[in-house]
């Protein structure tokens, strides 16, 4: 068993113990879950090389510990409730005996097409139950899974597959998104004319929708696991065995491919699930994010099914067909824990409370905030209309490095307040500092938030790019982890998340880079050069605002948006579309030709007071040609 804290006083003493004797403390937490071979060490290494290492010795795999473990106990128990895109479709549901056999079904349909420990699989599929099947049979048979949002365009795809030479791909004909059909085969096909390391592709025939056979590459999910076996001996994996690779945004370049390995990160997913949600043994679960973001990966599939867990997957959007969907599947299924985004939250709140009408919270006993900092209207709006003032709400800070959430209320435990994300989880250990690295001991205080030691849920790498990886995160502050994150500590120890401090934008909860949506707007050929920002946004938290400099002067400024909008939609994602696009003669720059970012994002909030001294750029001029230009376009 997991072990579990159930009171201040236990949260307080775990965490003391996880700063003066990690070791032990660690190996305390990983007791609690199935290994082939215990460890000969917890930990070693450290932030100056980036090569620390957890459990090492250890032999394990984790889809046992999210499937085998369970079956003499609780094999008949639901593991998956899938809810369809229409309601009016059929639902779908597996025990953990189910899901075993067809997890077991799939490891054996990769072995066939030559697929071994060690390969990357690429999927690229919708909330759909396969989607946790064919990532459960990856980690069963050692292969590295890539998991890519269904929402990303062919070119985002391709350079995905491409980044970590993905041997094959798992994708579907398509899905519905609403009312709207997204063709992930279409685009899939598109994405594979750049992508040689791809020998096959297996695709679930979801939506029974019209697709270009490829033959000899081409197979399909039902006629593999038709003829499969249905018992299969998981792989032995080695502790620091990559487990996946997960696309993000990075603040330059191309997106990043984080690397997360086997053990320390199911000790950290198990481990988190369990105590920051407080989750009981028959409480049923449902985490509203894709399985192709990291929330998905840790709280929808694996926290959850390490905990022996039901975890509700839902293939649609809020509104669809009307904005009381997510109460009636609440109601529907009995849920207990509800963990969303504050996008999301301050969806609902735009569309008034009508939506709310008959809807049942009853079985609700514990509310999640995830994907960005939320605001104190959405969190006053979430907690009593949904929580009805009784479910304490957890307000999780955590990244797609982190593997796991790092700062939270424990639920019932820590007293809470709107907008904190409170406390730091057992084994975390953040400090504040200011631009030149200097802790900032105050309580009271606010700077840059960094972390000073390694948890087991740390990513090890970017894959085939340490010197990236070490650049990014253990650079700026050395001997610290950088999270990219600004932070303010209140007087009682409180920490509050204010925003990225690094050229990433977060659109409804999610990480775009600058460099990613800038390259993608120079793709035009009118254009010559971009810049985006981001403003603050009352439903998705930031939009994008680009400046662009075109090769020459624009007549229809409405056509040339449309296309750069359509331009960033199929090179990046329909995610990454700018709100606004405003045509400038110059951008701001230093004298070294670098863009000054934040004098635009000052001007796009509307902030000109706040500029400063801009007398020592290269073109001061521009300055004031910006501010008319953005001006007179936002009338």
């Amino acid at each position: 068993m997991i072990p579990r804290i159930t009171n201040i006083q236990e949260y307080k003493s775990s965490y003391e113990q996880s700063l003066h004797d990690p070791d032990d403390f660690w190996a305390s937490i990983a007791e609690g879950f199935h290994w082939k071979k215990k460890w000969h060490r917890i930990h070693s290494g450290g932030f100056e090389k980036g090569d620390y290492k957890w459990f090492e010795g250890a032999k394990l795999n984790i889809s046992e510990n999210c499937l085998d473990v369970h079956l003499k106990s609780s094999g008949d128990k639901m593991a998956i409730l899938w809810e369809p895109n229409n309601p009016d479709d059929a639902p779908r549901s597996y025990t953990y005996r189910e899901l075993h056999t067809e997890v077991c079904k799939f490891a054996n349909v990769l072995k066939q097409t030559g697929i071994s420990k060690g390969d990357v699989v690429c999927i690229y599929l919708p909330m759909i139950p396969e989607l946790v099947i064919a990532m459960l049979a990856c980690a069963r048979i050692g292969a590295i899974h890539s998991i890519v949002f269904g929402g990303f365009s062919s070119a985002s795809l391709s350079g995905r597959i491409q980044d970590a030479a993905c041997r094959l791909l798992v994708t579907a004909d398509g899905f519905y998104r609403g009312d709207k059909p997204v063709l992930l085969k279409e685009m899939a096909d598109v994405a594979l004319r750049e992508t040689p390391s791809i020998k096959n592709v297996i695709i679930c025939n979801h939506a029974s929708l019209d697709i270009e056979v490829i033959a000899g590459r081409d197979l399909f999910w039902d006629q593999l696991m038709m003829h499969a076996e249905t018992s299969h001996t998981a792989e032995v994996m080695d502790a620091e065995d990559p487990l996946f690779i997960l696309y993000t945004s990075g603040s330059t370049g191309k997106p990043k491919g984080v690397l997360h390995t086997t053990a320390g990160y199911m000790v950290y997913a198990g481990f988190t699930f369990l105590n920051v949600f407080q989750f009981k043994k028959n409480d049923v679960f449902w985490c509203t994010a894709d399985i192709g973001w990291i929330t998905g990966h840790s709280y929808v599939v694996y926290g959850p099914l390490l905990n022996g867990a039901t975890t509700i997957l839902y293939e649609g959007i809020p509104s669809y067909p009307d904005w009381s969907r997510w109460w009636k599947i609440i109601s529907k299924y009995k849920v207990n824990i509800f963990y969303t985004a504050p996008t999301a939250i301050r969806s609902f709140i735009a569309k008034g409370n009508d939506h709310l009408n008959g809807a049942d919270f009853s079985s609700l006993k514990v509310l999640g905030s995830v994907g960005e900092p939320i605001n104190e209207e959405a969190w006053e709006w979430y907690h009593h209309f949904i929580g009805e003032a009784r479910c304490p709400i957890v307000d999780t800070w955590w990244q797609t490095e982190t593997g796991g959430i790092l700062i939270s209320p424990l639920a019932g435990i820590t007293a809470t307040k709107p907008s904190f994300a409170t406390l730091p989880l057992p084994g975390i250990d953040p400090v504040i500092v200011d631009t030149n690295g200097t802790i900032l001991n105050d309580i009271v205080t606010e700077g840059n938030l960094c972390i000073r030691r390694s948890w087991p849920g740390q990513a090890r790498t970017i894959y085939k790019d340490h010197e990236r990886f070490m650049a990014t995160y253990f650079t700026t502050y050395p001997g610290m982890y950088f999270t990219g994150d600004g932070c303010k500590r209140d007087s009682d120890g409180y920490f509050r998340i204010t925003g990225r401090v690094d050229d990433v934008i977060k659109v409804s909860g999610h990480r775009i880079g600058t460099a990613e949506v800038e390259n993608a707007i120079n793709e035009h050929p009118m254009v010559v050069e971009s810049a985006v920002v981001p403003v603050p946004h009352d439903i998705k938290g930031e939009a994008i605002i680009a400046f662009v400099i075109c090769v020459k002067s624009v007549s229809d400024h409405q056509l040339l948006a449309e296309e750069i909008i359509s331009t960033v939609s199929r090179l990046v994602g329909p995610i990454a579309k700018p709100e606004r696009i405003i045509v400038v003669t110059g951008l701001p720059k230093t004298r070294s030709g670098k863009i000054m970012r934040r004098i635009l994002r000052k001007i796009a909030e509307g902030h000109t007071e706040q500029i400063g001294d801009i007398s020592t750029l290269l073109n001061p001029e521009v300055v004031d040609e910006i501010k008319w230009k953005t001006l007179a376009e936002g009338k």
